[in-house]
């Protein structure tokens, strides 16, 4: 059974890390349905998160050279109004901010207080109606490379607003890029772009939580198979979700986060969790 349950949660995590539907929505619906627990939870959700983060680095690790090499030349010439990748090196800096700090500062109070089954339908609900709302009128012409830093900042806001759960990161990120103006496809790819930091940053200090709190040896297979599970499916995800958003739009994951939402107030209603 724990061999399943790791399986199915490097899935889901694969899956909703990226689609915007809510990864943390979708793991607290799948602990609350299941009831089930591990000796070191910290210690799974420490390696579901670098299966996440190992998906984001294989699949763009050709972007990530390339904006670093612009990062650090850009201290020794300055030019960012010519060389794209600069800038977008550094709009990638600032958006990683708001995050950086509200994450720093309230992570332990949104995990301890926000992780309720019924805030996670209401977040659903409400990303979901912003989907809507932005597919009916944001124009969806322009590439990243047209993105300024106002852009850059308001989708770094949008990502440390999806700190709560059933917002979804990758949704209120993608909402924001195309309320400027940027392609469906563009919008997410600047949004898992700006996800490597906080990802990485967020799997650092769950591993040094984890090293204090100590490591158990004998829960390490299941924690290597939700690992792996994480990292392929992501990668897989990643791949075939911006192919999706050159030809179609997010109004399908809106109605699903809508039925979905459905679907776990009444499972509250009638007490089955």
């Amino acid at each position: 059974m724990e061999i399943v349950y790791a399986l199915l949660s490097g899935i889901i995590q694969g899956l909703t890390e990226f689609l915007p539907v809510s990864s943390s929505g979708h793991l607290v619906i799948l602990h609350n349905i299941f009831n089930f627990s591990l000796d070191s939870e910290l210690g799974f959700d420490v390696f579901l998160h670098l299966g996440s983060l190992v998906a984001l680095i294989l699949f763009f690790y050709k972007d990530i050279i390339k904006y670093l090499k612009a990062w650090f030349l850009s201290f020794k010439k300055w030019d960012l109004k010519n060389q794209v990748d600069q800038k977008l090196a550094w709009l990638l800096v600032l958006g990683t901010i708001p995050a950086a700090v509200f994450g720093y500062f309230l992570d332990d109070l949104i995990e301890q207080n926000l992780r309720s089954t019924l805030l996670v339908a209401i977040m659903l609900i409400l990303v979901a109606i912003l989907f809507l709302i932005v597919e009916k009128f944001a124009k969806k012409t322009k590439n990243i490379s047209t993105l300024n830093w106002k852009g850059s900042l308001a989708i770094g806001c949008a990502q440390a607003l999806a700190l709560i759960p059933g917002t979804s990161r990758s949704g209120a990120t993608i909402i924001i890029g195309m309320s400027f103006g940027l392609k469906r496809g563009e919008a997410a790819r600047f949004s898992f772009l700006l996800s490597i930091p906080i990802v990485f940053a967020a799997g650092t200090k769950k591993m040094l939580d984890l090293f204090s709190a100590g490591f158990i040896k004998d829960e390490l297979l299941i924690y290597i198979l939700g690992f792996i599970a994480a990292a392929i499916v992501g990668y897989l995800c990643i791949k075939y979700f911006l192919r999706f958003l050159e030809k179609y739009s997010l109004k399908a994951f809106a109605y699903y986060r809508i039925v979905l939402a459905g679907v776990l107030l009444i499972l509250l209603l009638t007490n089955v969790i």
